[in-house]
């Protein structure tokens, strides 16, 4: 009854932790460092009037679906990056921005990127948001 209960305890610690095991931070701060910061700084801050603050921003800490089909098909002159890194990468850079800065919103896991990439559609456009 004890080992059960022990077995138990260890494979519902798994489940808990598979998802933060799903995003790793330091890996999307390198990607956004890369491929994202040119244009929204290391800062989050962004550049007034041309590229949008991702810190504290409500858009990248809502719903996590139209920031993954932004993420995905770009935005105005925002690159498309759907074709361009693994839906791994994906999820640790939008986990990481999620997550960076003062946000506080879930991280997603490369399983939810791949939902969301393979029920887009080539007419879907992500959301027009204002800052």
């Amino acid at each position: 009854m004890r080992q059960t209960i022990i077995l138990t305890a260890a494979i519902a610690g798994l489940a808990t932790a598979a998802p933060a095991l799903a995003q790793d931070v330091a890996k999307g701060q390198d990607l956004f460092n890369h491929k994202c910061a040119a244009c929204h700084q290391k800062t989050g801050l962004g550049v007034k009037g041309a590229f949008p603050a991702l810190a504290g921003d409500p858009f990248v800490q809502g719903d996590p679906e139209p920031v993954v089909r932004t993420v995905l098909q770009g935005r105005g002159g925002m690159p498309t990056f759907a074709a361009l890194l693994s839906e791994e990468q994906l999820a640790d850079i939008i986990s990481y921005v999620r997550q960076a800065w003062g946000n506080k919103a879930p991280a997603v896991d490369p399983g939810f990127v791949a939902t969301v990439k393979a029920n887009a559609h080539p007419q879907d456009k992500a959301p027009t948001v204002t800052h």
